[in-house]
């Protein structure tokens, strides 16, 4: 392969070890992952009670403050209805009474609603902060359980990084450009090496998607500096290291002739040379014309 195919396979190795090692942080710290989205979930769930809690506790103040407004009013409307002067300004007084007493009483039904409601969110309340302090103390468990396994592997990917880097670095930009586009889109799995099923047959294969290749496409590889991608899955194909010239291609052999003992093949091609000629000789001496005879 040309030095732009090798440059390519050393990015692609390289990207791969990153990626490995990503995945296997990720494996690890996966159930912390997954125990902090939990904590999150109740914390604002928490959140959300609360807010709640302390909107009804507002009313609920509100409408005992309304309350104790109208009975003070009920209080000073039975004073001076006391003081009514005839029966037309009791009845009056008697009404107003009346009316905010059936105000008092809708005020005094929202109220005991509103209570209701409260004592269930301070319950709900009690009970999501419990729950979100044992999955805390549950996360900070797991978090120092495979803190020293996480540690290992993020100095591993800080490590694999910059010889990535120096990898890519070394790839042309439009190379490069098509590298990236197909690791992306395949996962990492940018590249394809060759595979020859049948080491008797000159026949190879994508390693990636298993679809049947030209012939010539390992020739092409290996006495070119070109961009070779599968027909069917499009990945970049490349040789690996397995599959050297002696194995990938096979040589004609020449054929040999079979041997005679003693060599009477020879013998007998002689002889049969020599009658040939004979014949021939025998045939010109009779065709020729009687002044040549005499």
């Amino acid at each position: 392969m040309g030095p732009t195919n090798i440059a390519l396979v050393k990015l692609y190795q390289s990207d791969q070890k990153l990626r490995e090692a990503q995945d296997r942080l990720d494996a690890v710290s996966r159930d912390v992952r997954i125990q902090e989205r939990k904590v999150n979930e109740l914390s604002e769930r928490h959140k959300l009670a609360q807010s709640k809690l302390k909107e009804e506790q507002s009313q609920t103040a509100q409408f005992d403050l309304e309350i104790k407004t109208r009975d003070a009013h009920i209080e000073r409307l039975r004073a001076q209805q006391q003081n009514a002067k005839n029966n037309r300004e009791y009845q009056a007084f008697l009404v107003e009474i009346n009316t905010e007493k059936v105000d008092k009483n809708k005020s005094e039904d929202q109220l005991l609603k509103i209570m209701e409601s409260v004592e269930k969110l301070q319950a709900e309340t009690t009970e999501l902060s419990q729950l979100m302090e044992a999955e805390r103390d549950k996360l900070k468990a797991m978090q120092a359980k495979i803190g020293d396994r996480v540690g290992e592997l993020e100095k591993e990917i800080a490590a694999l990084r910059p010889v990535r880097a120096a990898a890519a670095a070394a790839v042309q930009a439009r190379a490069r450009d098509a590298f990236e586009r197909l690791a992306d889109r395949f996962e990492g799995e940018g590249m394809s090496a060759l595979a020859k099923p049948d080491r008797r047959r000159e026949e190879y294969a994508c390693t990636a998607c298993n679809m049947d290749l030209v012939t010539d496409i390992y020739n092409k590889l290996h006495s070119r500096d070109e961009l070779v991608f599968c027909p069917s899955c499009h990945r970049i194909l490349y040789i690996p290291d397995d599959l050297p010239v002696e194995l990938a291609v096979n040589k004609t052999k020449e054929r040999k002739e079979p041997k005679s003992k003693g060599g009477g093949g020879r013998a007998a091609i002689g002889r049969q040379t020599a009658a040939e000629d004979i014949v021939k000789s025998i045939t010109i001496e009779d065709d020729a014309p009687p002044d040549a005879q005499a």
